[in-house]
């Protein structure tokens, strides 16, 4: 009977493919950090948000007898300024192709974020605050006031929803250097 012997063939190494990623090569950024068209996304919409809360505010006639409503006018001014410039910035990285990476600047764009976060939550706070009062316990709101000082409060809250989602997603790139 004749056994079959075992042959021992080499083994060659597997060709190394060019379009395979180094390692240690850091994930595409998140869909809302800067300079991608998430985080644009984001900045219009706060600025957006904020520019109706401001219309609203500017509109009414006897805004400026409250504190509360003075500085939801000014916290949302800040805003605006503050997320059209970054949109431009974004819009900028986006059409040149450019990497917002740089630590010092996701540092800067984290603490305006976080700076113009607190403004906005604490505007929209007050504002709310003080047209509950004046609605349910004064009595004294005049017709359709209220309702125009809640719709201010509204964006100004949604414009606080979508800076802190910028904020959360350039503090994470921050983080994550």
């Amino acid at each position: 009977m004749e056994r079959s012997h075992p042959a021992v063939h080499p083994v060659a190494v597997p060709p190394q493919f060019d379009n395979q990623p180094p390692p240690n090569l850091r994930m595409k950024d998140l869909p809302g950090s800067p300079g991608t068209l998430g985080g644009l996304a984001l900045r219009v919409g706060q600025f957006g948000f904020a520019i109706i809360a401001f219309g609203v505010m500017v509109a009414m006639t006897d805004f400026s007898t409250v504190t509360a409503f003075c500085y939801l006018v000014a916290a949302m001014v800040l805003q605006c300024l503050w997320s059209i410039s970054l949109a431009m910035i974004d819009l900028y990285a986006l059409l040149t192709r450019r990497s917002l990476r740089n630590s010092l600047l996701v540092g800067i764009f984290v603490v305006g974020d976080g700076v113009t976060s607190t403004l906005t939550l604490a505007a929209a706070c007050a504002t709310a605050g003080i047209t509950v009062f004046i609605d349910n316990d004064l009595g004294k709101c005049g017709p359709s006031h209220c309702a125009k000082y809640e719709a201010a409060a509204a964006m100004a809250f949604l414009s606080w929803v979508l800076i802190q989602l910028s904020f959360l997603f350039s503090f994470y790139l921050l983080a994550t250097r």
